[in-house]
């Protein structure tokens, strides 16, 4: 990346065109590579959460990150929220990335923020999948049909070729019409049929790769539900109940240090009440009480911890998200808009 005379901004419509010509699941492969080897910096997040004048609780998130390496990428992603915006027909979240020139580091690069997050999103789940693979995966189901259920099963129509079915179930019934229409192209190149079902464990007991893509702090997923050899990727961090955590044959996160640092979510609060242990961490209670977090995602790529062991392995994935991820992405959008000669330059 160099610096410009202006500031180079990519419209949503722009960065949507430039993600379908880069291999994203292969960027995320590479970040975790760097993130694994120490070749990156990733601060704790910045949350500001206040309630707005209908008394909404709403939160912005500023996430900064540095990639090292033959990269050289570093920025901000900046995500803004409301769970009430649905119901005003206003996506739940939206922001920016900022990327910043590596020698001056002034702006370079504003682009839309908030398709580049769930494209890394659901490319981290796709990650999982080919880490972790163990039986054929025919039925996936996807609990939640927003935004992120949206991109995660456009990726993975691609990319799973035993996929058969997915089945999902939302609370409101028509957001899953809704998606269905959205999607029906693609399932039907796929040759893939799309079910809706009566609840989560419907959807979940039959299928060998799970997704949760809601916006509950309250966990409903039991392990009782889980086939041998099943994924279940815990995108949004409270769904599985801490028995699953426990029974596990295998719990992976993408980085230890953001997970036990947040209080509100599962294994933060496992953390605190000393019933979960990270990676390389002694036990400083009774070993048959606490359960330790067996790698992180950039360990296993790098090839320093194992995975899977058996086909019959009940994996947990617990991707907290970083914004190293989105920088990444943002990063080679960034070079392909100066290529191809998209975007609009700002004035400083």
């Amino acid at each position: 990346m160099h610096e410009a005379e202006g500031i180079l901004y990519l419209c949503r419509r722009e960065v949507e065109a430039l993600c379908q010509k880069i291999d994203s699941v292969a960027i995320i492969r590479e970040m975790f590579r760097l993130h694994g080897n120490g070749e990156s910096n990733l601060p704790d997040e910045a949350y500001l959460g206040w309630r707005n004048i209908q008394n909404e609780p709403v939160r912005s998130l500023n996430m900064p990150g540095y990639l090292g390496g033959p990269w050289n990428f570093a920025g901000t992603k900046i995500i803004n929220g409301n769970i009430a915006n649905p119901k005003r027909g206003l996506p739940r979240a939206n922001g920016l990335t900022i990327l910043y020139d590596p020698l001056s580091v002034r702006p370079l690069c504003i682009m839309e923020g908030a398709y580049l997050s769930s494209l890394r999103t659901a490319s981290v789940s796709a990650l999982a999948v080919d880490l972790f693979y163990g039986r054929p995966i025919t039925c996936l189901a996807i609990i939640g049909a927003g935004v992120l259920a949206q991109a995660h099963i456009e990726l993975l129509l691609q990319r799973l070729s035993t996929l058969q079915t997915i089945t999902i179930f939302d609370t409101d019934p028509t957001r899953i019409t809704a998606l269905q229409q959205t999607l029906e192209p693609a399932l039907q190149r796929s040759n893939v049929s799309l079910q809706a079902v009566a609840s989560a464990e419907d959807a979940i007991r039959s299928a060998q790769l799970i997704i949760p893509t809601t916006t509950t702090t309250t966990g409903y997923i039991q392990f009782s539900w889980l086939q041998p050899g099943a994924i279940l990727v815990n995108i949004s961090l409270d769904d599985a109940l801490p028995e699953v955590f426990f029974q596990a044959n295998l719990v992976v996160v993408d980085d230890w240090k953001l997970v036990k640092n947040d209080s509100h979510r599962m294994i933060g609060r496992l953390y605190r009440e000393g019933l979960a242990l990270g990676p390389d961490e002694a036990g400083t209670v009774p070993a048959r009480r606490a359960r330790k977090v067996d790698a992180e995602i950039g360990d296993i790529v790098v090839g320093t911890k194992q995975g899977r062991k058996t086909a019959e392995d009940i994996i947990l994935v617990n991707p907290f998200g970083l914004a190293i991820e989105d920088i990444a992405l943002a990063g080679h959008v960034y070079q392909l808009a100066l290529e191809q000669g998209l975007g609009m330059s700002l004035e400083r």
